[in-house]
């Protein structure tokens, strides 16, 4: 049986690699983002203790939890 060359399997593997650099690329930048003082939702501060713990958070605790159950739990 003749599965085609390893081109085509060093191709998926390259585009896996890249991929997944990618994803690692937009988590770094998305930690090293400065966050925002007041929620992008909402508008409400958020607290200091959020800022501490995420410095990247651009929303609130409470908008934030929201946004993940709508988008997860569809």
């Amino acid at each position: 049986m003749n599965f085609g060359s390893n081109a085509s399997l060093d191709l998926a593997s390259l585009r896996e690699q890249q991929e997944r650099d990618a994803m690692i690329a937009n988590a770094v930048a998305a930690v090293e983002a400065q966050g925002a003082a007041e929620c992008t939702c909402c508008g409400e501060p958020i607290p200091e203790e959020r800022r501490a713990a995420a410095p990247f958070a651009r929303r609130c605790i409470e908008c934030q939890t929201f946004l993940e159950q709508e988008k997860f739990h569809r």
